[in-house]
Protein backbone atom coordinates (compact mmCIF):
# COMPACT_ATOMS: atom_id res chain seq x y z
CA UNK A 1 0.00 0.00 0.00
CA UNK A 2 1.37 3.68 -1.22
CA UNK A 3 1.66 6.14 2.00
CA UNK A 4 2.65 9.62 2.10
CA UNK A 5 5.72 9.28 4.41
CA UNK A 6 6.87 11.89 6.34
CA UNK A 7 11.34 12.18 6.35
CA UNK A 8 12.90 14.50 8.60
CA UNK A 9 16.08 13.29 9.04
CA UNK A 10 19.33 15.68 8.68
CA UNK A 11 20.94 15.45 5.30
CA UNK A 12 22.46 13.28 3.42
CA UNK A 13 20.60 10.53 5.35
CA UNK A 14 17.13 12.02 4.63
CA UNK A 15 17.83 11.70 0.32
CA UNK A 16 19.09 8.43 0.97
CA UNK A 17 16.39 7.09 3.03
CA UNK A 18 13.72 9.20 1.03
CA UNK A 19 15.03 6.54 -2.34
CA UNK A 20 14.57 3.57 -0.56
CA UNK A 21 10.90 4.38 0.07
CA UNK A 22 10.64 5.56 -3.19
CA UNK A 23 11.76 2.61 -4.51
CA UNK A 24 9.14 0.80 -2.80
CA UNK A 25 6.54 2.69 -3.86
CA UNK A 26 5.96 5.59 -1.39
CA UNK A 27 5.56 8.94 -1.67
CA UNK A 28 8.04 11.25 0.48
CA UNK A 29 8.30 14.52 2.06
CA UNK A 30 11.08 16.05 2.93
CA UNK A 31 11.41 17.87 5.98
CA UNK A 32 14.94 17.65 7.34
CA UNK A 33 14.40 19.26 11.13
CA UNK A 34 18.45 19.42 12.35
CA UNK A 35 21.60 20.00 10.71
CA UNK A 36 25.04 18.70 12.01
CA UNK A 37 27.70 21.09 12.89
CA UNK A 38 31.37 20.03 13.30
CA UNK A 39 32.62 20.92 16.06
CA UNK A 40 36.43 21.72 16.74
CA UNK A 41 37.48 19.31 19.20
CA UNK A 42 41.25 17.38 20.48
CA UNK A 43 41.91 14.37 22.87
CA UNK A 44 45.20 12.33 23.92
CA UNK A 45 45.35 9.10 23.54
CA UNK A 46 47.45 6.81 22.89
CA UNK A 47 44.03 4.79 22.01
CA UNK A 48 43.44 1.11 21.42
CA UNK A 49 40.29 1.84 19.17
CA UNK A 50 37.80 4.45 18.60
CA UNK A 51 33.99 4.58 19.11
CA UNK A 52 31.27 5.72 17.41
CA UNK A 53 27.06 5.71 17.56
CA UNK A 54 26.07 7.71 14.63
CA UNK A 55 27.37 8.08 11.12
CA UNK A 56 27.88 11.82 11.96
CA UNK A 57 30.67 11.39 14.21
CA UNK A 58 32.18 9.48 11.24
CA UNK A 59 31.38 12.48 9.00
CA UNK A 60 32.76 14.79 11.36
CA UNK A 61 36.43 13.02 11.82
CA UNK A 62 36.69 12.78 7.88
CA UNK A 63 37.94 16.74 8.29
CA UNK A 64 39.97 16.58 11.43
CA UNK A 65 43.45 17.24 11.22
CA UNK A 66 44.43 13.47 13.40
CA UNK A 67 42.30 11.91 11.00
CA UNK A 68 45.49 9.76 9.26
CA UNK A 69 46.30 8.78 13.05
CA UNK A 70 42.62 7.87 14.15
CA UNK A 71 42.25 6.05 10.92
CA UNK A 72 45.21 2.98 11.86
CA UNK A 73 42.80 2.34 14.75
CA UNK A 74 39.68 -0.10 14.75
CA UNK A 75 36.65 1.06 14.99
CA UNK A 76 33.40 -0.07 16.48
CA UNK A 77 30.37 1.43 15.60
CA UNK A 78 26.77 1.26 16.97
CA UNK A 79 25.30 0.09 13.51
CA UNK A 80 25.45 -0.79 10.18
CA UNK A 81 25.10 2.66 8.72
CA UNK A 82 27.57 4.07 11.33
CA UNK A 83 30.23 1.34 10.18
CA UNK A 84 29.55 2.56 6.74
CA UNK A 85 30.68 5.75 7.03
CA UNK A 86 33.42 5.07 9.22
CA UNK A 87 34.96 3.15 5.73
CA UNK A 88 34.17 6.16 3.63
CA UNK A 89 36.05 8.17 5.91
CA UNK A 90 39.56 6.44 5.51
CA UNK A 91 38.65 3.58 8.48
CA UNK A 92 39.70 0.28 7.38
CA UNK A 93 39.04 -2.16 10.24
CA UNK A 94 35.54 -1.26 11.29
CA UNK A 95 33.19 -3.42 13.08
CA UNK A 96 29.46 -3.00 13.53
CA UNK A 97 27.69 -3.69 16.71
CA UNK A 98 24.31 -4.39 14.56
CA UNK A 99 22.35 -2.69 17.14
CA UNK A 100 21.81 -0.05 19.92
CA UNK A 101 23.88 1.68 22.75
CA UNK A 102 24.11 -1.74 24.89
CA UNK A 103 25.14 -4.00 21.94
CA UNK A 104 28.22 -1.33 21.46
CA UNK A 105 28.81 -1.89 25.04
CA UNK A 106 29.15 -5.73 24.98
CA UNK A 107 31.10 -5.82 21.71
CA UNK A 108 34.02 -3.25 23.29
CA UNK A 109 33.72 -5.35 26.58
CA UNK A 110 33.88 -8.45 24.93
CA UNK A 111 37.43 -7.04 22.98
CA UNK A 112 38.93 -4.71 25.58
CA UNK A 113 37.40 -5.79 29.03
CA UNK A 114 40.65 -8.05 29.84
CA UNK A 115 43.30 -5.26 28.34
CA UNK A 116 42.98 -2.33 30.39
CA UNK A 117 42.52 -0.32 26.98
CA UNK A 118 41.69 3.30 26.53
CA UNK A 119 39.12 3.85 23.71
CA UNK A 120 38.32 7.48 22.12
CA UNK A 121 34.69 7.92 21.93
CA UNK A 122 33.55 11.03 19.34
CA UNK A 123 30.20 11.89 20.02
CA UNK A 124 27.63 14.22 19.85
CA UNK A 125 26.92 17.01 22.27
CA UNK A 126 23.72 15.44 22.86
CA UNK A 127 23.87 11.70 23.89
CA UNK A 128 21.23 8.94 24.59
CA UNK A 129 22.75 7.16 27.61
CA UNK A 130 26.30 7.55 28.91
CA UNK A 131 28.73 5.12 26.98
CA UNK A 132 31.50 6.21 29.40
CA UNK A 133 30.23 5.17 32.51
CA UNK A 134 28.87 1.72 30.87
CA UNK A 135 32.39 0.93 29.61
CA UNK A 136 34.14 1.58 32.94
CA UNK A 137 31.86 -0.57 35.18
CA UNK A 138 33.94 -2.99 32.91
CA UNK A 139 36.87 -1.70 33.66
CA UNK A 140 37.56 0.11 30.39
CA UNK A 141 38.96 3.71 30.06
CA UNK A 142 36.69 5.91 27.54
CA UNK A 143 37.57 9.59 26.27
CA UNK A 144 34.90 11.40 25.46
CA UNK A 145 35.78 13.99 22.43
CA UNK A 146 32.34 15.97 21.44
CA UNK A 147 32.83 15.88 17.75
CA UNK A 148 29.66 17.38 16.57
CA UNK A 149 26.14 18.68 17.26
CA UNK A 150 22.95 18.59 16.23
CA UNK A 151 20.73 22.00 15.53
CA UNK A 152 17.04 21.99 15.28
CA UNK A 153 15.12 24.36 13.18
CA UNK A 154 12.88 26.53 14.83
CA UNK A 155 9.81 26.26 12.40
CA UNK A 156 8.74 23.62 10.17
CA UNK A 157 9.43 23.78 6.60
CA UNK A 158 6.98 25.15 4.04
CA UNK A 159 4.26 23.34 3.29
CA UNK A 160 3.85 20.38 6.00
CA UNK A 161 1.51 22.60 8.26
CA UNK A 162 -1.03 22.94 5.62
CA UNK A 163 -0.12 19.23 4.16
CA UNK A 164 -0.55 18.24 7.83
CA UNK A 165 -3.95 20.20 8.14
CA UNK A 166 -5.68 19.22 4.93
CA UNK A 167 -4.44 15.36 5.63
CA UNK A 168 -1.89 14.98 3.21
CA UNK A 169 0.47 13.39 4.95
CA UNK A 170 -0.22 9.43 5.97
CA UNK A 171 2.64 8.48 8.49
CA UNK A 172 6.20 10.04 9.94
CA UNK A 173 9.60 7.92 10.33
CA UNK A 174 11.17 8.50 13.60
CA UNK A 175 14.72 7.94 13.74
CA UNK A 176 15.75 10.01 17.02
CA UNK A 177 14.17 11.00 20.25
CA UNK A 178 15.37 14.05 19.59
CA UNK A 179 13.47 14.75 16.34
CA UNK A 180 10.55 13.63 17.36
CA UNK A 181 10.57 15.98 20.72
CA UNK A 182 10.86 18.84 17.89
CA UNK A 183 8.45 17.67 15.34
CA UNK A 184 6.11 17.59 18.48
CA UNK A 185 6.88 20.99 19.35
CA UNK A 186 6.87 22.76 16.24
CA UNK A 187 3.55 21.02 15.35
CA UNK A 188 2.30 22.83 18.43
CA UNK A 189 3.48 26.12 17.81
CA UNK A 190 2.05 25.38 13.81
CA UNK A 191 -1.32 24.76 15.42
CA UNK A 192 -1.14 21.23 13.65
CA UNK A 193 -0.04 19.03 16.42
CA UNK A 194 -3.56 17.82 16.69
CA UNK A 195 -3.46 16.09 12.61
CA UNK A 196 0.61 15.13 13.64
CA UNK A 197 -0.73 12.82 16.60
CA UNK A 198 -3.48 10.90 14.60
CA UNK A 199 -0.95 9.92 12.26
CA UNK A 200 1.14 6.47 12.01
CA UNK A 201 4.38 6.69 13.68
CA UNK A 202 7.16 4.36 13.16
CA UNK A 203 10.10 4.36 15.41
CA UNK A 204 13.87 3.16 15.42
CA UNK A 205 13.43 2.35 18.89
CA UNK A 206 11.34 2.18 22.33
CA UNK A 207 13.26 5.41 23.41
CA UNK A 208 12.85 7.29 20.16
CA UNK A 209 9.23 6.69 20.94
CA UNK A 210 8.92 8.34 24.25
CA UNK A 211 8.14 11.27 23.20
CA UNK A 212 5.42 10.64 21.08
CA UNK A 213 3.62 8.10 23.60
CA UNK A 214 3.57 11.06 26.34
CA UNK A 215 1.81 13.11 23.81
CA UNK A 216 -0.38 10.48 23.34
CA UNK A 217 0.09 9.91 19.83
CA UNK A 218 -2.48 7.00 18.51
CA UNK A 219 -0.81 4.85 16.22
CA UNK A 220 2.66 3.97 17.22
CA UNK A 221 4.97 1.39 15.62
CA UNK A 222 8.57 0.17 17.20
CA UNK A 223 10.91 -1.50 15.08
CA UNK A 224 11.57 -4.89 16.28
CA UNK A 225 15.61 -3.81 16.00
CA UNK A 226 17.26 -0.29 16.05
CA UNK A 227 18.39 -0.68 12.54
CA UNK A 228 16.63 1.09 9.21
CA UNK A 229 15.95 -2.00 7.43
CA UNK A 230 13.50 -3.38 10.45
CA UNK A 231 12.56 0.30 10.64
CA UNK A 232 11.30 0.09 6.66
CA UNK A 233 9.95 -3.49 7.35
CA UNK A 234 7.08 -1.71 10.01
CA UNK A 235 5.89 -0.12 6.60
Amino acid sequence: MTMRILLTRPEPDNARTAAHLRARGHDVILAPLMRGETLATNFEGPFAAVLMTSANAARAVAAHPRLAELARLPVLAVGDRSAEVARAAGFADVVSAQGALGDLVRLATARFAHAHARLLYLSGEDRAGDLAAELAEQGITVETAVIYRAVAVTVLPPGIAQGLGAGLIDSVLHYSRRSAATLLRLAAVAGCVNALLGLAHYCLSEDVAVPLREAAAHRISVAPHPTEAALLDLL
